[in-house]
């Protein structure tokens, strides 16, 4: 590291006031940040000074997407190679799920820090971290085959209007990641619904196995509105079971399938006290009573679906974990937190439950609250 820090030590002059490259001084204070704790410190007062800082949190996040991101990769390659009847072999499962998932990060990265650096040039002031978890965000909660130049767009207008029109990091009032996600529903829904665009190559329907569905079990229930009760089925057919709906071998988002995978992801996060349990739990217990409650007067498969399947289907548990627990738009007091939490977990049911046409609620009770 420390020839890197020469590196950087020789270069730093142009980017200072009076050097040549002055105009880009943001983005070279961004870059030596990445590698470097900055070497600013306060000139009175008194202060408690430990290491943690804002790039350290972000990176605790990330670290902490990391189970449900490598699940994620593996069944989009699992689901993909289900659905053409091909066996193949883990690497080639994955193989295909990487090269998927990194496309959408790049344009997700490419497209949030464009705007991110825009603001802090024109601002005169340093490019936040905030954005390394939204672009990580992004990839794990759209659809595996959403078109690169759909996502940058989303994800520019969510960057511009969710957050720098407020000042930026740390002013936002909504989670750019989100807002992102609610753009691409409303503006092209046939890209975020349906039982083609969760299963990579079904929205072209290249070698799809006839009679495969990709719907997912949100999908599947509601479709079957005007019934009482459903059975579940895998894509082949098979009756879904609880561990296929914990474990996440079902279609949906990348890093939205496994309840598993991100429940590590929670430890992970309060373990290092980066994660509010207060929110989580509260999100989790708003949610299960509010689907009790709609259980005793079921008239419709999503009413009468059983309350503790609500948490591990659909993006609840990854919404509740991640998106909920967002340390700029939750709430900041601990009471407000319980309050935020648990309406979060309410509105998110009856979203899911009481419109069908939209049958996933998470992301949208988040925003909302």
């Amino acid at each position: 590291m420390s020839k890197i820090r020469k590196i950087f030590d020789k270069i730093q002059p142009n980017f200072e006031k009076g050097g040549k490259l002055y105009f880009l001084h943001s983005t070279y204070e961004a870059i030596d940040s990445f590698f470097f704790v900055p070497n600013k410190v306060t000139k009175k007062g008194s202060h408690i000074r430990d290491f943690v800082d804002m790039k350290r949190t972000m990176t605790m996040v990330i670290i902490a997407l990391i189970p449900a991101t490598l699940f994620g990769i593996y069944n989009i390659g699992y689901q993909h190679f289900l659905s053409i009847g091909e066996t193949k072999s883990f690497l080639e499962i994955v193989w295909f799920g990487l090269l998927k998932f990194l496309p959408l990060l790049v344009v997700s990265y490419a497209s949030g820090l464009f705007i991110e650096a825009l603001f802090a040039q024109i601002r005169k002031e340093e490019i936040n971290e905030g954005f390394f978890v939204s672009g990580f965000l992004i990839p794990l909660i759209v659809p595996v085959d959403t078109p690169l130049w759909m996502l940058s767009l989303a994800t520019m207008f969510a960057v511009l209007f969710g957050k720098e029109i407020f000042g930026g990091t740390g002013m936002n009032i909504f989670n750019p990641a989100l807002l992102m996600r609610a753009f691409l529903f409303f503006a092209y829904p046939s890209w975020m619904s349906g039982g083609k665009v969760w299963i990579a190559g079904m929205t072209n329907g290249a070698g799809v196995v006839d009679g495969f569905s990709g719907a997912t079990v949100l999908g599947q229930l509601a479709a079957e509105d005007g019934e009482k009760s459903v059975h579940l089925l895998t894509g082949t057919g098979q009756n879904l079971s609880v561990a296929d709906m914990f474990f996440g071998f079902i279609p949906g988002s990348l890093g939205e399938t496994s309840t598993l995978a991100i429940l590590l992801g929670a430890i992970i996060l309060l373990w290092t006290g980066v994660g509010s349990w207060r929110i989580m739990v509260s999100v989790f217990s708003g949610g299960y009573l509010m689907a009790l409650l709609l259980n005793v007067f079921a008239i419709n498969p999503l009413m009468d679906f059983p309350a503790h399947l609500h948490l591990i289907v659909g993006g609840f548990a990854f919404g509740a974990v991640f998106m909920a627990t967002d340390p700029v738009t939750a709430a900041q007091t601990n009471t407000g937190k319980y309050i935020y939490g648990f309406l979060v977990g309410v509105m998110a049911i009856l979203i899911r439950v009481l419109n069908p046409a939209y049958p996933e609620g998470v992301m949208l009770a988040i925003l909302l609250m």
